[in-house]
This record gives structure tokens, C-alpha cells and sequence, in this order.
């Protein structure tokens, strides 16, 4: 089932999709020299095409009447001339405006994705992946399309347009109003294509958005869809949406074809009404032969630029609703920034003493807070393990130390600085984070280990490689320049943690926060693990969120996570000994880990 087109909202309520488009002018700006080259150009070429009538009717009523076979070379020779000039002239221009084309599309798709980038990271929470890549992707090539193609095209169009008309006009007034009166059901035409188009261009985008999504998330949940035996009922979820996209797309096709059947319609029928009353001009001695030929060589130029109307229109309304689509994520600012006046920080002199003060956060599309007044004292060198049930917050409480999120309320400091202070590149040069599931690139094994520090040495990675029980990379068929696949899955998710860790061990940072960052080895390396870690984290310090039992053994100290706050904090031993839900959180998670 199609779904019908959403009701467009009053003017006061919406942002016009042409309002987006004319914002995004900004990228024209490098290019303004070469698109007035490109115009130039344009007009030099419609120039001599527009010569080439009035030189046909001198032939015709000059040597071929007179039967003068010098001048008819000579004509026929500018005519020649003429032609090849338009040729070079035309290819010129495509070879300006391609570069023009590619060098917008390149600088909007190079800004969107840093735009991206510096989005936090609940926008990242709430938007589809495969909406930002049809973003990335189509909708930025339908806004080069109209910018570099469509709106030079249909400039010249309207400019060949009004320049043929004033020439008709001039060979035979009568006929050349008949021609232009024609522009009138035209302009009807136009604008309610356009007005019909827009809304039918923005579901197709929209919906191919929706494809994308599903496309994007099947390749990335293979395994899982296979282990489920549920690639058919994804295959009928796809196809569904697919469908979707297809009639949405006839629909969209079905109100071009229409329009564009009655921009033909009009210039031929327009053209008949002038052969018919030029015969009889020509009959009646009022045109010669000469300006009739001219005339309706002229109308002819008429019949692509006015065809092609529809083109322009369905263009423009394409890279309008496209440029609308871009518009929401340019326009979503980024929440967490940089101070207006950042507090100097030389990492050499960071201890690493972290601090919650009354800290409270809540997610923007909740109403119940998800930490509500923590406060927490993390000595220097200390490793300080969060404890907690499942969904009490543990992950969006260390989540903060880095800023991946900003508090509510209350603040988290470093050595005293306020980390909302610090510039986010001090904060993540000081503060580095493992997570429970790790996120490999498709790159090879040393990019991904050096992607925080990447001055890093030899040395450097060999040391993490053994505190994170990794050095099976060496073993891979290409050692450290061995390509992982994509979310790093051609590795088992033990390997993966691992380097996950190893990369974290190597920015050598003040505070290592470690989300659980063993959950996925055995026992046995696990043991290993630890032991190193134990060294490296001596120096350091580490908040490390349990969800094994057997991760409180790296910890000097246990934090209890309930209700949004700090219930209890001590040794591990003097929790057992007076935190009755200190055990139980402890016997809850060890059920999991056995079920």
C-alpha cells in the first residue's frame, strides 16, 4: 500500500524547501568565476545557433533564388564555420561545468560528513544510518545535479527562449505573438507540475532512505539473520519497502509523464498553426520563402528547451527536497562543543583525580532522569569498578567522563578543571574509553590500534598488544598490515575486544574507562588479561563498569549504581560484608554469565 503524500504543514509552520536550497548558495561562492565562464560560454554557443536561421534565409532568398553558386559557398561556409564553433564552444562548457559539478558535490559531502562528526552522539542514537547515507549519498547528487546542470541549463533555456521569440517576432509579427502566447498554457503547466512534484519527489527521497536503512543494517546483521533463519522475513520486510519505493516512484514518474506530454504537445501544435498560416503568408506575398524556412527553424530551437522544462522543473524540485533533507542535519547544532574560553590543559601535569559533583543527566527524549544527583571522589592511580543491575546506568555514567554525552546538571572534573572547560580534543587526549562491543574499521590492524595515538611506535603497540592478550595479530596472513573486514567481523569478538583494549592501552591516557571490555574472552585469557592490565592501570586511572564478577578483581575500590545515584562505595569485601544488594547485583550478573 502506497502511502499518501503527508499534508504540507501552513507557510508559518515550514521551512520552504527552496529556502534550503538558496542557503546552501554558500558552496557557489569558489565556483563563481568558472560559472560565469560557463554562461559566457553558453551564450556564445546559443549566439551562433541563433545565427544560423537568418543565414539559411539569406541563402534561400539570396544565391538560391538568384541561382548565385559563389555566395551559396560562401554562406554554406559560415554556416560550416558556425557550427564547428558551437561544437568546441558546447564541449568546453560541459568540461567546465563537469568540474564545477564534482567540485560542489565533493565540498557538500566533505562538510555534511564533518558536520556529522561533530554531532553528539544521542543524535547518532535516534537517526537511522541508512537516512544519513541516502543524505550522503543520492540527495547530494541531485543538488549537483540542478546547481552545476540544471540551473546554467535552464537560465540559457529562458535566455534562448526570449531571444528566439524577439527574432520571430521581427521575421512576422502574427505569427511570432502565436508563438509566444504559447508560453502561457505553458506556465501553467510548469507550475503545477511543480507544485504536484515537490511533495512526490520528497516521499521517494524520504523512502529511499527507509531502503537504505534496511540494506545498511542487513549487511551489518548477516550473522545474526542466518543464525535465526530470518533472511526470509527480512527479505519480505526489504521487499515490502522496496514495493513502496517502486510506486512512489511510478507515482512520481506518472506526474512527469503527464507534464511532459503536454510541454510537447503545446510546441507542436503551436508549430502546425505556424506552418499552416506561413504557407499562406508565403502564398500571399506577405514572407518570403527564406523567412519562412528561418521561422520555423528557429521554433525548432524552441521544442528541447521547452521539452526539457520538465526536466528543469522535476530537477529543481528534486535538489529543492533534497537540499530540505540535508537541511536537518545541518541545522541540528552540535550539543557538545568546545568552551568559548577553554581552560589550557598540558596533559603531562594531569593526574587523573575525576570527580561527579551532584551529577544528574537525562536523555532528551525521556522524562525520568538516568542519574540523579552521583557524586563521586576517583583518587589518582586508582581503579574504581561500577557496579550496578542491568539498566541502572553504568555505561551512560562513564559515558560522560569523555563527553560522548553532557550532564544535565552538576558537573564531572579532571584534576579540578571542569571537563566542559577543556576543549574535546584535551578531554579525549586525557580521558580514553573501551567499550563492551567493540567497533573495528575496515582498515588494517595497525591503523585501527593507532587510531588514537597515531605517532605511536613499534614498541608502543608490541606493550599493548601483551597487556591485551593480542598478539595473535601477528599471526594473521599480512601481521599488523592485515586488512579487517568491515565492523572488523571477519575476527572472533574475543580478537576484537582485544584490540579494542589495546587500543585504548595505547593513547597511555590519565583516565582509562573501560566499559566491560572483557566480557567476551574465557576464563583463561581473561586471567592473563587482567594480570597485565593490573600494571599498566597502576599508573592510571581506570573506571571500569562490572558485568562479570570476576572483573571487581582489577578494581581498589567498588562503586553501587542504583537509582541514578551512589548507594554504597568501599572494597569489594566490605561491600559483601555490609551492601546486601552489592551481592545481589553480584549474583545477578554471574546468572547471566553462566545462562
Amino acid at each position: 500500500m502506497i502511502p499518501d503524500f503527508p499534508d504540507e504543514p501552513e507557510p508559518s509552520e515550514r521551512r520552504h524547501p527552496l529556502n534550503s536550497l538558496w542557503r546552501l548558495r554558500r558552496y557557489l561562492h569558489p565556483y563563481r568565476s568558472r560559472m560565469i565562464y560557463m554562461l559566457v560560454l553558453a551564450g556564445i554557443a546559443t549566439a551562433a545557433s541563433l545565427a544560423v536561421p537568418r543565414l539559411i534565409q539569406a541563402v534561400i532568398d539570396g544565391p538560391i533564388s538568384n541561382g548565385d553558386t559563389t555566395g551559396l559557398w560562401l554562406l554554406g561556409g559560415i554556416v560550416a564555420i558556425l557550427g564547428i564553433a558551437e561544437g568546441v564552444v558546447v564541449w568546453l562548457r560541459r568540461y567546465i561545468q563537469a568540474k564545477v559539478a564534482l567540485g560542489l558535490e565533493a565540498d557538500m559531502r566533505s562538510d555534511l560528513y564533518a558536520h556529522m562528526q561533530r554531532l553528539h552522539a544521542g543524535f547518532h542514537d535516534r537517526w537511522q544510518t541508512g537516512q544519513l547515507l541516502a543524505r550522503a549519498t543520492s540527495d547530494l547528487g541531485s543538488m549537483r545535479r540542478f546547481l552545476a546542470w540544471g540551473l546554467i541549463f535552464g537560465l540559457m533555456s529562458i535566455v534562448t527562449y526570449v531571444a528566439v521569440v524577439v527574432q520571430l517576432l521581427t521575421l512576422h509579427l502574427w505569427l511570432g505573438l502565436i508563438v509566444a502566447i504559447s508560453a502561457i498554457p505553458l506556465f501553467i503547466v510548469a507550475r503545477n507540475f511543480a507544485r504536484n512534484f515537490i511533495a512526490a519527489s520528497r516521499a521517494v527521497q524520504d523512502q529511499q532512505g527507509e531502503v537504505a536503512n534496511i540494506a545498511e543494517q542487513a549487511a551489518q546483521g548477516i550473522r545474526v539473520m542466518k543464525a535465526f533463519g530470518r533472511a526470509p522475513h527480512i527479505q519480505a520486510n526489504f521487499d515490502e519497502q522496496a514495493n513502496i519505493l517502486k510506486d512512489l516512484s511510478i507515482r512520481k514518474m506518472t506526474i512527469s509523464a503527464k507534464s511532459w506530454a503536454l510541454f510537447t504537445v503545446i510546441p507542436n501544435t503551436t508549430l502546425a498553426i505556424v506552418l499552416v498560416g506561413g504557407v499562406v503568408s508565403v502564398a500571399n506575398d506577405s514572407m518570403s520563402l527564406g523567412s519562412l524556412v528561418a521561422f520555423v527553424t528557429l521554433q525548432l530551437m524552441l521544442i528541447w528547451p521547452i521539452e526539457a522544462l520538465g526536466w528543469i522543473i522535476a530537477n529543481g524540485n528534486e535538489a529543492m527536497t533534497a537540499a530540505d533533507r540535508v537541511q536537518d542535519v545541518f541545522d541540528t547544532e552540535p550539543s557538545i562543543v568546545d568552551p568559548e574560553n577553554p581552560v589550557a590543559v598540558d596533559r603531562s601535569t594531569i593526574t587523573g583525580h575525576v570527580r561527579f559533583e551532584d551529577v544528574r543527566f537525562q536523555y532528551e527524549e525521556t522524562d525520568t532522569p538516568v542519574l540523579d544527583g552521583v557524586n563521586l571522589d576517583i583518587r589518582p592511580g586508582e581503579t574504581l569498578a561500577i557496579a550496578g543491575t542491568t539498566g541502572s546506568g553504568k555505561t551512560t555514567l562513564v559515558s560522560l567522563i569523555p563527553r560522548l554525552y553532557d550532564v544535565t546538571s552538576g558537573r564531572v572534573t579532571v584534576d579540578g578543571i571542569d571537563i566542559a572547560d577543556m576543549r574535546l580534543t584535551d578531554v579525549r587526549t586525557v580521558v580514553t574509553m573501551a567499550f563492551e562491543d567493540p567497533t573495528l574499521f575496515s582498515m588494517s590492524v595497525r591503523e585501527n590500534l593507532t587510531l588514537g595515538r597515531a605517532e605511536a611506535t613499534d614498541d608502543d603497540i608490541d606493550e599493548a598488544l601483551r597487556v591485551a592478550q593480542a598478539e595473535f595479530v601477528h599471526d594473521l596472513p599480512f601481521g599488523l598490515d592485515t586488512r579487517v573486514g568491515e565492523q572488523g567481523l571477519s575476527l572472533s569478538g574475543g580478537q576484537r575486544q582485544r584490540l579494542a583494549l589495546a587500543r585504548a592501552v595505547i593513547v597511555r591516557p590519565a583516565v582509562l574507562v573501560l566499559d566491560d571490555p572483557l566480557s567476551a574472552l574465557d576464563v583463561h585469557t581473561e586471567e592473563l588479561v587482567e594480570r597485565a592490565l593490573a600494571s599498566v592501570l597502576s599508573g592510571t586511572t581506570a573506571i571500569i563498569v562490572v558485568h562479570r564478577p570476576s572483573t571487581v578483581a582489577l578494581a581498589d575500590r567498588v562503586a553501587l549504581l542504583e537509582n541514578g545515584t551512589i548507594t554504597a562505595i568501599g572494597t569489594h569485601r566490605e561491600l559483601l560484608e555490609t551492601t546486601p544488594a552489592y551481592a545481589e547485583v553480584l549474583s545477578a550478573e554471574a546468572e547471566e554469565v553462566t545462562a
